[in-house]
């Protein structure tokens, strides 16, 4: 459960203020984008709103209809002034984030010591208690291992933490094949819910294996401060912000886990990774960005463990149906095993 006085406290005041007025359904709500002189955008059950003075509106509200092309409607009004690109139409009283709203924003999301997050900010994100995360950009400054840090921060994307206990009910029986958990591969686009479906298969084979995670990006575990903010069950191990091929390899040597998941994958050395920790015995459990399994299969590298049959499951989402609909459940030679006629996960 999203804790709404605690997150609204990283956000200056005048937006702090604005979407408290705003009162969304922080349930629902999946991120807040700061962009300096551009609308306050909220993503909330997957449609997109902004944020003006009289509470949240739809986006797609503002647009201009089909039947007058390049027309603004009634409600709509220009950018601010000095935008040299496309017209944009915003609904009235849209507030614009200022560079000063970033400044003060970044500086409750790093408790006023933004020195302290170096690391995170050299990856592109800080996760803030409560496992939410605040995605960065700006101008990188380089040397010679690649990024440094990044400076002059005029975008920031707050993703937050929804663990949704008992969404993975339905697929786990799938997971399994005489009594022996299968190595699974979940496929979906963006914002499908593919991480919030690991998770909860994460912490529900935990009742009984032992699992390592590898978290990379601190979304699965969201830890703050090394501890994890989302429930991953009683028998799990989590190396946070480590690289997915060289994390997977410790936990096999280290944590002797049953079940290895990650997130994301789709470089070369997570396949060899993933091939060496299948080769040790371990299950593994990932996720990978794609439309299908076709897809999926397409791809220079990925298609490698397709054709080569390393995962027992493919599962693919979409959002036809909300969040994490469960469009296909396949096994390894592409039969597909759900659904069946009348089933709907």
């Amino acid at each position: 459960m999203v804790k709404k006085d605690e997150l609204l406290r990283i956000f200056a005041g005048s937006v702090r203020e604005l979407l408290r007025e705003a009162a969304p359904d922080w349930e629902k709500v999946q991120e807040i984008r700061l962009r300096v002189g551009r609308p306050v955008f909220v993503v909330s059950g997957g449609k997109e709103y902004v944020l003006t003075k009289e509470g949240l509106r739809r986006m797609d509200a503002a647009r201009p209809s089909a039947e007058a092309p390049g027309r603004p409607r009634a409600d709509s009004v220009l950018p601010p002034s000095g935008n040299t690109g496309a017209a944009k139409h915003f609904p009235p009283q849209t507030y614009m984030a200022t560079q000063q709203d970033l400044r003060e924003t970044l500086e409750y999301v790093g408790s006023h010591s933004l020195y302290a997050f170096e690391d995170e900010i050299r990856q592109g994100f800080i996760t803030i208690q409560g496992g939410h995360r605040i995605g960065l950009a700006g101008k990188t400054v380089m040397d010679a291992r690649g990024i440094r840090t990044i400076k002059y921060i005029s975008f920031l994307n707050v993703r937050l933490a929804h663990q949704v206990r008992g969404c993975a009910d339905k697929i786990l029986p799938y997971l399994f094949e005489n009594g022996q958990a299968l190595h699974a591969l979940f496929v979906s686009p963006p914002r499908c819910g593919k991480t919030t479906l690991l998770r909860d298969v994460i912490r529900q084979l935990s009742d009984g294996l032992t699992v390592g995670v590898v978290d990379e990006r601190s979304e699965l575990a969201a830890c703050w401060q090394g501890i994890p903010q989302n429930d991953l069950g009683d028998r799990t191990d989590v190396l946070d912000c480590c690289p997915k091929a060289s994390g997977m390899m410790m936990l096999v040597r280290s944590m002797s886990p049953d079940v290895i998941a990650v997130d994301e994958i789709g470089s070369r050395e997570d396949i060899d990774a993933m091939r060496y920790v299948m080769n040790c015995g371990c299950r593994v459990l990932a996720t990978v960005h794609g439309d299908s399994a076709e897809a999926v299969a397409k791809k220079p590298v990925l298609g490698e463990m397709v054709s080569e049959g390393m995962f027992d499951r493919y599962i693919l989402l979409s959002s036809r149906r909300g969040v994490g609909t469960v469009e296909e459940i396949r096994d390894r030679t592409g039969r597909r095993l759900y659904p069946e006629k009348g089933d709907c996960l």
